[in-house]
């Protein structure tokens, strides 16, 4: 039996290596395993999605954006809860991620503790 599958991986999205960096580090700081990943299309293309837990995802990418990511993880039945984040985003986005199942929309630079909280509560009530 592969014991990797039972443990609730955070997966990053976001084009930014620093951001990934920095979220990397802050969901392994409290013992949560996180991965990273460059873009959408990156996540998508990893096998990782059922293994994927809670997923943090920036709205604005090259390619794939992460309402984009949503629309088609929604599309193929994957409900894995998600917490966007961005550095412009505005209401209608707002909207438009929460109305199809985002966990929280947060604006950048967000506190930490407030998406630690948002993680949490997604890997505990986020049954698929």
């Amino acid at each position: 039996m592969n014991t990797q599958a039972k443990i609730p991986l955070v997966a990053i999205v976001d084009d930014d290596d620093l951001v990934r960096g920095a979220l990397q580090g802050l969901l392994k700081s409290v013992g949560l395993p996180a991965r990273a990943f460059a873009s959408a299309e990156e996540f998508l293309e990893s096998g990782e999605l059922r293994q994927t837990a809670c997923l943090i995802a920036d709205i604005s990418m090259p390619g794939m954006s992460g309402l984009d990511l949503q629309t088609k993880l929604n599309a193929e039945h994957c409900r894995i809860p998600t917490i966007f984040i961005t550095a412009h985003g505005d209401a209608k986005m707002r909207m438009q991620a929460m109305r199809a199942g985002a966990v929280e929309f947060l604006a950048k630079p967000f506190d930490d503790e407030v998406l630690l909280e948002n993680v949490r509560a997604a890997l505990k009530n986020g049954a698929r």
